[in-house]
């Protein structure tokens, strides 16, 4: 087979949530399945560590797609172009956009479909974008892949697509992410947040993932429990919104908050792995892959009761409403205060993990492909 794929995701160090999935998938998957031929479209210049195979052949289309003319653009002439002239087996989008003038057999993984549940956290024009094109991507696709049960569920019930059409792909965890040594611990702490402990965030600083409410739970915390722990916020202020911005300044703590900004793969393991526990109360999610990394370097997790949370984090978090300041404040003092509660979460998430890696990913979307034909 001749298999185009949009990697225009794939920028070296600026990858986040679909650009490893993309990442980890598309190398193993072209790797793994070597008898078939890979063509990546890129909207700028790639990095040769994106080429992970001989039976990979890249091209570069501009405009560079990083607004929503110029989505349309991109995908409706460019890869339209290339693809009425390649004439592929299948076309591949592991961000979801389709090329609807293409009569080329495409298969498209949605995330999750946030901007149809919370419209006002997204630009007005991307907004728009997506809200008029998912519904018809998600027709024209002979397959869908998304990241987990409720995206499923939720693909089915919003746009009316058969799930016997939708696959469900869950993401996997960087296999660099493993528990620490004590004195690495030590080390971290040291580097990040001034030998104190800490709970941390991990995520774009995008309203959704609820940063209001855990600048109000970690205030709340530090009132009730006298200690020196930090809150690490790591994450690019790329979605900085009025509304967070005016939350954290109002703080009583808020000297306790630390922005790291964007980390490095080695830098996040060692910050995941040093942390008292995760923090990731969103009050939507595709997946929610932190959690997943937590699991994977024996950090407690503190997770929402909504969307896909609860399923990806089984029985191996403590669960709260995203919702509730005092939920979330209430289970950041039962961390801090029980090595106990600590240890059972750290010995469930060893079995729950066991259910997420990026080779089972890889397995299932090439499974979904194999549904096309």
């Amino acid at each position: 087979m001749e298999i185009v794929v949009n990697t225009r995701l794939l920028i070296k160090n600026k990858l986040e949530g679909i650009g490893w999935f993309s990442y980890e998938t598309l190398k193993r998957i072209t790797n793994q399945h070597k008898e078939h031929h890979f063509i990546f479209l890129f909207d700028r210049y790639f990095d040769e560590e994106f080429i992970f195979s001989e039976n990979i052949t890249p091209i570069v289309l501009s405009p560079q797609a990083r607004h929503p003319f110029l989505y349309y653009i991109w995908f409706e002439y460019s890869v339209n172009s290339i693809l009425k002239k390649l004439k592929p087996d299948l076309f591949l989008s592991p961000d979801g956009y389709l090329s609807l003038s293409s009569k080329v057999k495409s298969l498209a993984v949605f995330h999750d479909l946030n901007f149809e549940h919370y419209p006002k956290d997204l630009p007005w024009l991307e907004r728009k974008y997506y809200r008029y094109y998912f519904p018809k991507f998600a027709k024209k696709a002979c397959r869908i892949a998304t990241v987990s049960e409720y995206s499923k569920n939720d693909i089915n019930k919003l746009y009316n697509i058969p799930k016997s059409k939708i696959d469900v792909v869950y993401n996997g965890a960087n296999e660099k992410y493993t528990p620490l040594q004590e004195n690495e611990k030590i080390e971290t702490r040291e580097k990040y947040s001034g030998s104190k402990e800490y709970f941390l965030f991990v995520g774009a600083l995008h309203p959704r993932k609820n940063l209001t409410n855990l600048f109000k739970a970690f205030d709340d915390f530090k009132r009730n429990y006298s200690s020196d722990t930090k809150l690490l916020i790591v994450g690019n202020k790329k979605w900085w919104t009025y509304e967070i911005r005016k939350t954290y300044e109002n703080m009583q703590f808020k000297d306790d908050v630390i922005f790291c900004g964007r980390l490095s793969t080695e830098d996040l393991h060692k910050v995941i792995a040093s942390a008292l526990a995760l923090t990731y109360v969103s009050y939507f999610e595709g997946f929610g892959i932190p959690v997943v990394e937590a699991f994977y370097c024996n950090t407690p997790v503190i997770t929402s009761n909504v969307t896909s949370l609860p399923e990806i984090a089984g029985d191996a978090a403590l669960i709260v409403d995203p919702f509730s300041v005092s939920q979330i404040s209430d289970a950041m003092m039962k961390i801090a205060k029980d090595e106990n509660l600590r240890s059972n979460l750290i010995s469930k998430s060893n079995i729950r993990k066991k259910e997420f890696s990026w080779q089972k990913s890889s397995e299932k979307l090439w499974a979904s492909i194999e549904k096309c034909f």
